[in-house]
């Protein structure tokens, strides 16, 4: 028997899908989302579609995103927005919020957030500034 894939595990296409909605339902209403809401305009219709055709893949299902975009580049396609930690982390509180409140076992919960924070991290392009001391 072939071992189930996270995509099959999560619950597939609807289950991807309310992953996506909690996302940016998070991203859109928690104040300390703030900076990362703000990279991504004024709409996010278009982030969210490209975000789950990305999981869908990503987790083992369909690969959308290659099939419309090509190799999905993550850090290249980054690089136009400013991703520091701040961003980072605030896009990691929104998809921890999202995952947990998503039916799944919690082993496989936590490598998925594993998993997500080094892509995240992946992502940062902004060298922090030390702040001096007083």
């Amino acid at each position: 028997m072939t071992a189930q894939t996270p995509y099959e595990m999560i619950g597939g296409e609807k289950a991807v899908q309310g992953l996506v909605d909690r996302f940016y339902f998070f991203m859109d209403t928690l104040p300390e989302a703030s900076a990362v809401r703000a990279a991504h305009g004024s709409s996010l219709t278009s982030a969210r579609t490209k975000l789950f055709k990305y999981l869908s893949g990503w987790l083992g299902g369909p690969d959308l995103y290659v099939a419309e975009y090509g190799h999905p580049r993550l850090r290249q396609r980054h690089f136009p927005f400013k991703i520091g930690r701040q961003e980072r982390d605030e896009w990691m509180l929104c998809m921890t919020k999202a995952l947990q409140e998503m039916p799944m076992a919690d082993a496989l919960r936590q490598d998925l957030l594993s998993a997500l924070e080094q892509l995240a991290s992946h992502m940062i392009n902004q060298a922090e500034v030390a702040k001096e001391q007083p």
